[in-house]
């Protein structure tokens, strides 16, 4: 709050700064904006389709969009507004109509009065020619330069039209503003219809430019797609016909679906033959080599027929498995079977009363099991040599089919890129033949006369001096490290001050009339003050021996010193004043007085030689470079100090200043209370921070300091603590 309080202080100090500055302020800003011209605004709107579903077309094109990319295309497009190149091209229609027309939007500029009828139709002719070509003015050429200064001059240049000219969205449309602010109506319209105009020409030229470059290069890619595509169908092709290949996929199933089904073929043989091993083998054990024998020689012939019907069997099943099964064979197989089962039952009658009569069952079964096992056996073969010719088949197969696979990948790669580069030319064909979106919606019309600017730029230029008084007063209270009040300097040196003093007025000061007069009121409150000090100090008197001093010279010592003096003497007090001071003996000179401390030190002067009859006794001093101690030694100072302490109630002794350490010391040492005296608003230094703590070191005998100068407002009626001692 203190800081708050000191920095209204300081701008209550200077407040006519800050009326003066803002009022001089307004009265230039008036004088030079009161013959500004009127401002005439145009504008007119374009349409851009980027957010409009209406503006849609057949172009499939998707119409959500999210907000970065529309935000991006809107920002897209007024920048391609702003592009140097179409400012020129305005540029050169604004110069070409000052010149051609009857009516010219502005003064015509001396940079263009200069040229006569021949040369001002070579300028117009130069403009004409690089408005058609769209180009700009080559600055090293320095014809082209001076056609530049007359751009600059008349004020139509591109940077200057740029300045005048405002772009923006409006809102979250699907429009953008165009406007333009000059101090012709005309001007400004046509300014926003060339700028319109030229960017749609320009836009759309961009377009269609684009647009061929890319129609050409699909067309392009898509004979080199077709090229491509044709030639991996003819691959296709030539390696199926060269390879007899005409389905694989159905050729392969089939032949796996045959060998699957030999081989289950083939197991259901193995599973016959092995058990009719097994039976066979189970028969035989049950016949001793007697029977056997018997048998043998018994069924010679029948054998010998039966042997035939199973070769003819056999033959019959090879073709039957070599031609896949076919049922004509079946027939004949079971033809073939039933005259060998004819056969096994003939045998089967031709045996007589022999040992093998009672084995008959067996020896038929045998017969009929011994005939499946050799059909089987047979069967076996014929299943086994087909297996491997399927097999070898297969085999063969394999590699036309991974090629085949390969070369229809082939296909279908080429046949989708040449399909998609189909469907992007024929997307660009038909966007290309679809108008711009972009089109200007409402044509420019000059503009009435805007509200004018001129009292909120005074106001404004008002506002703004007041705050940069504001902030330079403020930068000049944070780097402000002096001390300007009481509170201050008790919180930066630790020690109490007993009170402030207020500036007094004038030269001289009249100690009389202040104490018998009452004739202000700064004067009654330098009077309290006084009070309050004297009252502080009178609690801390010691021995009567006061001394004052201070850091530097005219801080204010003899005021205070006399000031006190009439204090105490208004207290019936009788006080003598030492003036202690030799190197400025401000006390000497401002008194009319005949007695010396020097004489009095000496022996010179004895004591009933003082007036000791006023209220007020002066010792003053000669001014000599001298010190206490030079005058008189040590115990006859203290002697003569105690002598003058008999007579006087107080004695005052105005030191050197600090600076002075010598001759302050030595009056320091006779004195019981010391009292230094700080002058508002300076700063401390190292060297005053040394004096400072000398000051301390004396402890109880430094009573505290008197805050000299402060300002009229502040409030002394009470002691001051520092923050650090409470």
């Amino acid at each position: 709050m203190e800081e708050i309080n000191r920095f209204l202080r300081l701008l209550k100090k200077h407040r006519l700064i800050l009326i003066i500055v803002p009022a001089i302020t307004v009265i230039i800003t008036y004088f030079l904006v009161r013959n500004l011209p009127n401002s005439y605004v145009s504008q007119t709107q374009i349409a851009t389709g980027i957010v409009d579903n209406t503006q849609s077309s057949l172009t499939g094109e998707a119409t959500g969009k999210s907000w970065s990319e529309v935000s991006q295309a809107f920002a897209n497009l007024m920048e391609v507004m702003r592009l140097k190149k179409i400012l020129d091209q305005v540029s050169y229609k604004l110069i070409i109509h000052e010149i051609s027309a009857k009516k010219s939007f502005r003064p015509i500029p001396t940079e263009l009065q200069v040229y006569n009828q021949q040369e001002l139709k070579k300028v117009l002719s130069t403009f004409q020619d690089k408005y058609n070509k769209t180009q700009g003015l080559n600055l090293w050429e320095n014809e082209q330069v001076k056609l530049y200064n007359v751009l600059r001059a008349i004020g139509y240049d591109s940077e200057s039209i740029k300045n005048n000219v405002r772009i923006n969205r409006v809102g979250d449309s699907d429009f953008i503003m165009v406007e333009a602010d000059t101090e012709n109506p005309e001007l400004s319209a046509f300014i926003v219809n060339s700028l319109t105009e030229e960017f749609i020409k320009y836009y759309t030229f961009l377009i269609k430019q684009n647009q061929r470059k890319a129609n050409t290069f699909l067309d392009k890619m898509l004979v080199e797609k077709r090229a491509a595509m044709n030639s991996n169908v003819n691959a296709l092709r030539d390696y199926k016909i060269k390879n007899r290949v005409l389905n694989l996929e159905e050729q392969s199933s089939q032949l796996y679906a045959q060998i699957i089904t030999y081989n289950d073929q083939k197991q259901s043989i193995l599973k016959d033959i092995a058990s009719n091993t097994g039976a066979v083998n189970e028969i035989d054990a049950r016949f001793d080599p007697k029977d056997r024998k018997y048998l043998e020689s018994t069924l010679t012939s029948i054998n010998q027929r039966l042997l035939s019907t199973k070769e003819e069997l056999r033959s019959l099943y090879d073709l039957y498995i070599q031609n896949d099964f076919e049922p004509s064979y079946k027939e004949s197989i079971d033809s073939v079977q039933r005259i060998l089962t004819s056969q096994i039952n003939q045998s089967s009658d031709q045996y007589i009363n022999s040992p093998l009569a009672a084995k008959q069952a067996l020896i038929q079964q045998k017969l009929q099991l011994e005939v499946q096992l050799d059909l089987s056996r047979y069967s076996m073969n014929s299943i086994e040599n087909e297996l491997l010719s399927l097999n070898a088949q297969f085999d063969k197969m394999v590699p036309h089919e991974a090629q085949v696979q390969s070369l229809e990948r082939e296909v279908d790669i080429s046949s989708k890129e040449y399909l998609d580069a189909l469907e992007k030319f024929n997307q660009s064909s038909m966007e290309s033949g679809f108008a711009i979106k972009i089109n200007q919606v409402q044509i420019a019309m000059p503009g009435l006369p805007q509200p004018s600017k001129k009292m909120l730029l005074v106001i404004i230029s008002g506002i703004v001096t007041f705050i940069f008084c504001l902030v330079v007063l403020f930068i000049l209270y944070f780097l402000d490290d002096t001390i300007s009040s009481p509170k201050e300097l008790a919180n930066k040196t630790g020690v109490a001050v007993l009170g402030g003093l207020n500036t007094i007025q004038g030269s001289v000061v009249d100690l009389n009339e202040i104490w018998n007069s009452s004739s202000s009121d700064s004067i009654n409150q330098f009077k309290d003050q006084l009070r309050s000090i004297r009252f502080e100090i009178d609690k801390e008197i010691k021995n009567g021996v006061i001394a004052i001093t201070s850091m530097k010279e005219f801080e204010g010592k003899t005021l205070l010193a006399l000031s006190l003096a009439h204090a105490w003497k208004m207290t019936n007090k009788k006080v003598l004043i030492i003036d202690g001071n030799f190197t400025n003996p401000g006390i000497s000179k401002s008194l009319d007085t005949s007695m010396y401390i020097e004489d009095y030190l000496n022996g010179t002067t004895e004591l009933s030689q003082l007036q000791t009859d006023q209220s007020v006794t002066v010792l003053a001093n000669k001014g000599a470079d001298t010190s206490p101690l030079e005058i008189a030694d040590s115990e006859t100072i203290k002697l003569k100090i105690n002598q003058l302490k008999e007579l006087f109630d107080l004695i005052i002794i105005e030191t050197a200043p600090l600076s002075k350490m010598n001759q302050s010391k030595e009056w320091l040492i006779f004195a019981g209370n010391v009292i230094a005296v700080f002058e508002a608003r300076q700063s401390l230094n190292d060297e005053k921070l040394n004096d400072i703590a000398y000051l301390t070191s004396l402890g109880d005998q430094f009573t505290g300091w008197v805050f000299n100068k402060q300002e009229s407002s502040l409030s002394t009626r009470k002691r001051i603590k520092s923050s650090k001692n409470g």
